[in-house]
């Protein structure tokens, strides 16, 4: 080998060597959050990242007893973050550490833009004559729905029930519902609906955990992340997307 070729080649291996080394150096993060975070959890990861470049944050939304049961089955989360606190109790033999709240919402319906079937109260959604959707009562928000609704003396019935808020609020802004109970805040990131106060509602505070998990990989690194969601900025961002103080 000419000694010219024999620099290319030890050139070649040294860029090898030192793409491995930075893609060692690169930390993963996955993050387990309820479907109504959505948002404000798309701007927190952003956020991190941009604080920690070296660091790739990956967030798994969904309901919240979904997630608890994929990380009591041992899914790869290192941190989650519920709609509320009794998920965090379902999940807590995989938690680590005290949970801290650190956000809360309230129920209200989602109807179409227009409010074409003329909802006015939760007790529309009892007499049966419209198209309405709630969450399972298993999911934070149909927990809470279910509670909202005896304290009114009411007994809703749906058309379904959903597993995640996200699938209540899309059946509405798509026109297959005419009304559906959702969180506040879900109302306030989708156009094609409007919302209908619920007496009562903020009798019915729901209040959101974060933790991290027995299993996460890097757990200050996690930590560093609830730190995050939890300091000025994460409470500002979710501020803006509508959600209370804990």
């Amino acid at each position: 080998m000419s000694r010219a070729a024999a620099a290319v080649a030890a050139a070649a291996v040294a860029v090898g060597l030192t793409g491995c080394a930075s893609a060692d150096a690169r930390h993963e993060l996955t993050v387990y959050a309820a479907a109504s975070l959505t948002e404000p959890f798309g701007e927190l990861e952003a956020g991190f990242e941009a604080a920690h470049p070296d660091v790739e944050v990956t967030v798994v939304h969904g309901g919240s007893s979904s997630l608890a049961a994929q990380i009591l089955e041992g899914a790869p989360a290192d941190v989650f973050a519920s709609a509320d606190e009794a998920q965090m109790r379902v999940a807590a033999p995989e938690i680590s550490g005290e949970p801290v709240v650190f956000a809360t919402n309230t129920l209200t319906i989602a109807v179409p833009r227009g409010n074409p079937a003329g909802i006015a109260g939760l007790d529309d959604l009892a007499d049966g004559s419209v198209v309405s959707v709630i969450c399972a009562p298993q999911v934070p928000c149909g927990a809470a729905t279910l509670t909202l609704a005896q304290s009114a003396g009411l007994t809703l019935r749906p058309a379904s029930q959903e597993g995640s808020v996200t699938d209540v609020l899309g059946k509405v802004a798509t026109g297959q519902a005419d009304a559906g109970v959702v969180y506040a805040t879900d109302v306030l990131r989708e156009p094609a609906v409007a919302a209908v106060d619920i007496d009562g509602a903020h009798a019915v505070i729901s209040r959101y955990p974060i933790a991290t998990t027995a299993r996460a990989e890097d757990s200050a690194l996690a930590g560093a992340f609830v730190d995050y969601v939890t300091g000025p900025h994460g409470r500002a961002l979710l501020a803006d997307a509508g959600f209370g103080a804990p």
